[in-house]
């Protein structure tokens, strides 16, 4: 994460939470970074140095203008203003990451070999939710390369329970042996 991602990012979540709109904001953040992510051209205008900065400005409103909280189309102002627009990925980090403490929310990611059911997701959610204390985040990610069992990513740590990654150590074992 860039230091103006964590710095900018930091002050619009505490913007929110003193005007109370912490969940809203979040919710409009991850629609604009969605947007954005899938217009990269769009994010290149908002980046010309060459594009006056009034322009650049204008077209955020026309693009957001009454659609999105004014704190947070005016946040959009001044990461433009200040050349800083691509850093808006790292900002939404490090809001969400801050939002998630303040409401005791664990983000995980459940890899497996193929889709979990509903039931599946809502029993691993509520057993690391009983393991944790928190709230769980649950998104669920397929990767037919992990062969089967479920491969957990929680706050940088991994608990891999594939059998993929159970044969990979099988064979480290052998190869060590011989």
């Amino acid at each position: 994460m860039t230091a103006a991602g964590a710095e900018y990012g930091g002050a619009l979540y505490e913007l929110a939470v003193e005007e109370g709109l912490e969940q809203t904001i979040l919710e409009q953040l991850d629609q604009v970074c969605r947007l954005l992510a899938e217009n990269p051209a769009y994010v290149k205008l908002l980046a010309m140095p060459s594009v006056p900065k009034a322009e650049r400005c204008a077209a955020l409103d026309e693009a957001f203008g009454g659609q999105a909280e004014p704190y947070l189309l005016n946040f959009l102002k001044l990461l433009c203003e200040k050349g800083e627009i691509r850093s808006l990925p790292d900002c939404r980090k490090e809001y969400r990451a801050r939002y998630n403490q303040a409401h005791g929310i664990l983000e995980a990611t459940a890899v497996t070999a193929v889709p979990m059911s509903a039931g599946q997701a809502d029993a691993l959610k509520k057993k690391l939710e009983s393991i944790t204390g928190k709230t769980i985040a649950l998104t669920a990610r397929v990767e037919p390369g992990c062969l089967g069992g479920v491969r957990l990513e929680v706050e940088g740590t991994q608990l891999d329970g594939t059998v993929k990654n159970r044969l990979d150590e099988m064979r480290r074992l052998l190869a060590a042996t011989l």
